[in-house]
């Protein structure tokens, strides 16, 4: 059930918004073993001036850049699963953007089970209802 929030530097592109979050949902559905009809997937841009690199807006630097964050439950994904998906998302997004900077973050957020859910529902009471 991750909700993934991906920024992503430039101006709003339809296309490469569903390119992105599909890419997204493969990793995330592959490499850490989610299901794909709860992951949910929000693309927002950032203007390269108004994103900062050492003091310096990516339009100066001709970059582009990405920022993810994921959430998922706490305890159910390991550490080589997540390091596998934070190497396969930069790598996919480098694809997808070209001339990535390589300070574009990922972050894989585990959140207690009984703190996170959807539907009205927690992750907890969903695994005690099982």
């Amino acid at each position: 059930m991750p909700h993934i929030v991906l920024h992503l530097a430039g101006q709003p592109d339809a296309d490469l918004t569903r390119r992105s979050a599909r890419a997204i949902a493969d990793l995330t559905e592959r490499v850490l073993g989610k299901q794909r009809d709860v992951i949910a997937v929000t693309v927002q841009y950032i203007p390269h001036d108004s994103w900062i690199i050492a003091d310096a807006p990516l339009s100066e630097q001709g970059r582009n850049a990405f920022h993810l964050d994921i959430s998922v439950t706490d305890e159910t994904n390991t550490k080589a699963e997540k390091a596998q998906f934070i190497a396969a998302v930069f790598e996919a997004m480098s694809g997808l953007l070209g001339n990535l900077h390589p300070v574009s973050y990922v972050h894989v957020i585990d959140a207690r089970a009984a703190a996170y859910g959807y539907g009205g529902r927690t992750q907890e009471y969903r695994h005690q209802h099982r």
